[in-house]
């Protein structure tokens, strides 16, 4: 029996894992309805990797401007995307958009405390505040009971150095602290998101994409862009209620925090 359409929002879709989020759903989360690829600035340079794509596939990539730091941003999106998925509603939230500010504790300061937590802590909080109507939608079309991410979900993408069990082993190799404490912030969300998103229906988790060759995690990250990705997609595919409010890794492993 083939399963029903889904549609899919990714932010920070523009570089790094959100462009590899992109380009391997549309070649394997099938079918695929719409991919709403996300970014603050979807016509400027540093989109043209996302632009591309968008042009090769323009019935199924919709580009939206959203900032996680810019509530009104986030409401036009949600508007924008309710008017093209319709009934059927949204199925799954990608809360990929992060920052991370290299500061250790004694150069810290507030401003970058600030930055960190608007970014990786707030801004999935309204993001998921924005478009829960359009979960809701999805997880009543669905018609079946259980959770999953073909249903109704947000996957929150988490860090395992927001665990407060491996700072203290952690904390030399990657001191970062305000994006240490903004990730652990989402860690507490996305545990409080779930218990009240799991009465719809609606699944919510955390998953640690690895220590990977990026932008943000730098040139000796332990995997790639790709095999971080290609893992961290085989996770959701395996998700159920038991994994709501759960930390996991790429691998589908607990992550303690």
């Amino acid at each position: 029996m083939t399963s029903k359409p889904m549609s899919v929002l990714i932010t920070g879709a523009n570089r790094g894992l959100g462009l590899e989020m992109v380009k391997q759903m549309l070649e394997t989360q099938r079918p695929l309805s719409l991919l709403f690829a996300c970014c603050r600035d979807p016509e400027g340079p540093k989109a043209e990797g996302l632009q591309a794509l968008a042009k090769e596939h323009p019935d199924i990539i919709k580009m939206i401007c959203l900032d996680a730091t810019d509530r009104s941003t986030i409401k036009k999106a949600a508007h924008q995307v309710g008017s093209m998925v319709g009934k059927s509603g949204l199925n799954l939230i990608i809360n990929n958009a992060a920052m991370a500010i290299h500061s250790p504790f004694f150069e810290s300061t507030p401003e970058e405390m600030h930055k960190c937590f608007d970014t990786n802590a707030v801004g999935p909080m309204v993001v998921i505040q924005e478009f829960i109507s359009l979960l809701r939608a999805a997880a009543e079309d669905f018609g079946k009971p259980g959770m999953s991410c073909r249903k109704a979900a947000v996957i929150n993408i988490s860090t395992i150095f927001s665990s407060n069990e491996i700072t203290k082993e952690s904390y030399k190799m990657f001191t970062v602290l305000p994006y240490r404490t903004s990730k652990a912030a989402l860690n507490m969300i996305s545990v409080c998101a779930s218990v009240e998103l799991q009465k719809y229906g609606i699944l919510c988790t955390m998953l640690h994409p690895g220590w990977v060759r990026t932008d943000m995690g730098g040139s000796e990250g332990e995997i790639d862009v790709h095999e971080s990705v290609e893992g961290m997609l085989r996770v959701m595919n395996s998700l159920t209620e038991k994994h709501s409010g759960a930390l996991l890794n790429w691998k589908g492993e607990t992550v303690p925090w």
